[in-house]
């Protein structure tokens, strides 16, 4: 998994602007308005999310358009389903267990 994505997403800011994209692609004014955060802030933190490859830019006339790219977020998933099927394991086994209890009362 690429490390880049984590820690662009580490910053609040810029994992609320990926939020805001998974509605679909907005502006910088946009988001700017959403977030109540001034235009470059969110222009500086959307250079982070699109180095790390998170979102893709369009030009349309004079405005940038920015959107969700699945793939980081889809390594991301891969990702925690390792751990997910480590804790479905150990819940099923506790499940077990407290039904092992109740059939003892």
């Amino acid at each position: 998994m690429n490390t880049a994505t984590l820690s662009a997403l580490a910053e609040p800011n810029r994992l609320q602007m990926v939020e805001l994209l998974r509605d679909g692609p907005m502006t910088v004014g946009d988001i700017a308005d959403r977030l109540y955060i001034r235009q470059p802030q969110v222009s500086k933190h959307l250079k982070v999310l699109n180095d790390a490859r998170i979102v893709e830019v369009r030009p349309l006339g004079n405005r940038r358009f920015y959107r969700l790219r699945p793939e980081p977020l889809q390594e991301i998933d891969s990702w925690l389903q390792t751990f997910r099927s480590m804790w479905e394991d150990r819940l099923d086994r506790l499940d077990d267990y407290l039904s092992e209890l109740q059939g003892k009362k």
